[in-house]
């Protein structure tokens, strides 16, 4: 077994999770992220942002050159790798059960044809790959544990196991029919190490969860297969405790290569919220749409002139964003960015993205807090004094406030959503006060949001900058997909924004998002354009962009946040929720 210094390609990783957490697999049997205990805790195997120094666990076969073939076992987070040498094959069997009281990595080496000499190498670094611990065997001679400060993470197997240089390996033969077995389990330090875990009854407890769960999903398009990889990566994105859902589960990932836009996504995104709580509810799946309103309904819960644009997964308001000077970023892109400063950002979508979700909730009958009423309200009052300023936008610039128009859209979606809910449920509120309100946003937007020599809606009052998030006008029921304006839009993003037929966010050699230039194709936004041709009776190139977009998918049907046409590999954080949310909204668009 060889260690390569540089982490393979994004698209070369798989996931698995145990709704806590989640760590990052490569191809080649190395897990190569790891945050313990939840999402955004310090990672203890951080080689993804540096070197395999950084934290790595890995078992390969000691041939360095196997052929590698990998699936998730059906409907399951179970990842197999087979690994297949001119001594036999071997398949590795990643997993992490849910629902036991700690946190576990399991990884299972069936011998399946001849045999094979195969190697583990774990070394575990806590604190983002910054702290070595202190390594030394259980009492009962099962294994081993590392402690460093609060961290502890205790290694069970059968298997003889030596130790160098602060490393834990074993070197080892599996035949035909034989099965080694690791137990990776995490606890605060203080604690006694956890109890044991059987591995075979944990596979088939894991087994069970995630088939039974996937046979709730009600969607049986002929897209089902994605839909379905894409549902089961938002439920391993989701935080069980507290019912939140990550963006993503990795930070720092960059969107260009060798570039300094790395942002940290391990919190949760209130722009997320509709377009999740779609995915989840059309379905079928009521319970995480329910418990994504209750983490929502408190995490927001407040005065409203202290809403934020994410938190935290159960719902802290602080994630101050610093920089891990250590590492060396994926590939050399840095800076290694931990927290995420647009926490305090204006942005004036959220209050649209909050009213609709609330409202979807309430029409959906999802139930939740009874004063939800009473917090939509107050969010519009203040949303009434708000609206006109200048704001940083959906995509979070950091160049400075401006009059984005996606974000005056969503206002108007904040009091149309409020007015639909009174008007259905009864509810009281100064309708006629919203009604005046909302014609006049509407009426704002449209006069200055909207270029009639470029004959399309830009990015900001004022300017003749084009932005992909206005492709959800029709989506968002602003304006209909056979409004002309509308159909000018979707044919000036097609004109300016494509790269090798895919969406780009917005021009970012103009510099007025106060970053240098340069980033992929925006996956959520390349969806949201296949959405957006079905909606205006384009459905044969609407589906010929949708399944090139599902052939980027890597082997395992995972999507990072961008593509690059030209090099073809995934960019951003992996896997990110917001994709795969819009791929499952277009599929149910494009129907069967």
């Amino acid at each position: 077994m060889t260690d390569d210094d540089h982490p393979p390609p994004i698209g070369d990783y798989a996931l698995i999770g145990d709704g806590t957490t989640a760590a990052l697999v490569g191809r080649d049997g190395a897990i190569d992220w790891l945050c313990w205990p939840r999402f955004d805790s310090p990672a203890c195997f951080a080689a993804l942002l540096g070197t395999p120094g950084h934290g790595r666990w890995r078992i390969a076969p000691a041939d360095a050159h196997p052929r590698i073939h990998r699936r998730y076992r059906d409907g399951t987070l179970v990842l197999e790798t087979l690994f297949a040498t001119p001594d036999g094959e071997v398949a590795l069997v990643d997993f992490m059960p849910p629902g036991l009281g700690s946190s576990s990595v399991i990884r299972l080496v069936q011998g399946r044809r001849g045999r094979i000499p195969m190697r583990m190498h774990l070394l575990p670094r806590f604190d983002y790959g910054a702290v070595t611990p202190w390594i030394t065997p259980l009492p009962d001679g099962s294994g081993l544990r590392a402690i460093a400060g609060p961290d502890m993470a205790v290694l069970r197997t059968t298997l003889p196991l030596d130790q160098r240089d602060g490393a834990t390996t074993a070197a080892f033969t599996i035949s035909a029919g034989e099965t080694a077995t690791f137990v990776l389990t995490y606890a605060a330090s203080h604690l006694r190490p956890p109890v044991a875990v059987d591995p075979a009854a944990a596979l088939t407890a894991t087994e069970v969860f995630w088939s039974g769960w996937s046979t709730r999903c009600t969607y049986h398009g002929c897209y089902r297969d994605a839909v379905l990889r894409s549902l089961v990566t938002l439920k391993a994105l989701t935080h069980a405790p507290t019912g939140g859902i990550v963006a993503a589960p990795t930070t720092s990932l960059p969107e260009q290569p060798g570039g300094s836009r790395n942002w940290d996504y391990r919190y949760c995104w209130l722009r997320d919220a509709s377009l999740t709580l779609q995915a989840l509810l059309h379905a079928g799946y009521t319970e995480e749409a329910r418990a994504w309103i209750g983490w929502l309904q408190r995490s927001v819960a407040g005065r409203p002139d202290q809403l934020r644009i994410l938190y935290g997964l159960a719902g802290e308001r602080r994630v101050p964003e610093w920089e891990a000077d250590w590492l060396p970023g994926y590939q050399g892109a840095r800076p290694v960015r931990i927290g995420n400063g647009a926490a305090g950002q204006l942005q004036l979508d959220v209050f649209g993205e909050v009213s609709d979700t609330l409202h979807l909730a309430r029409t959906s009958f999802l139930g939740g807090d009874p004063h939800a009423w009473d917090l939509q309200r107050q969010l519009v009052e203040h949303l009434e004094t708000v609206w006109h300023l200048p704001d940083e936008g959906i995509w979070e610039v950091r160049g400075g406030r401006r009059h984005f128009t996606f974000s005056k859209i969503m206002a108007w979606v904040a009091l149309d959503r409020a007015i639909a809910s009174a008007e259905t449920f009864a509810l009281p509120a100064p309708l006629d006060r919203w009604r005046a309100l909302r014609t006049r946003i509407h009426d704002t937007v449209c006069a200055e949001g909207f270029d009639r020599t470029l004959n399309s809606f830009t990015q900001s009052f004022g300017t003749r900058d084009l932005d992909a998030s206005l492709l959800l006008i029709p989506q968002l029921g602003f304006l209909p997909a056979g409004d002309p304006r509308v159909a000018g839009t979707i044919a000036a993003i097609e004109r300016t924004l494509l790269t090798d037929g895919l969406v780009r966010r917005y021009d970012t050699n103009t510099g007025q998002d106060g970053l240098p230039p340069g980033e992929g194709a925006f996956l959520a936004c390349s969806f949201w354009l296949a959405e957006a041709m079905a909606r205006q009776g384009r459905m044969d190139e609407a589906r010929t962009l949708f399944e090139r977009l599902l052939a980027l998918c890597n082997d395992v049907g995972l999507l990072a946040e961008e593509y690059d046409p030209a090099t073809r590999t995934q960019l951003g954080n992996f896997p990110q929720a917001l994709t795969h949310a819009a791929l499952i909204r277009a599929a149910l668009v494009l129907g069967t």
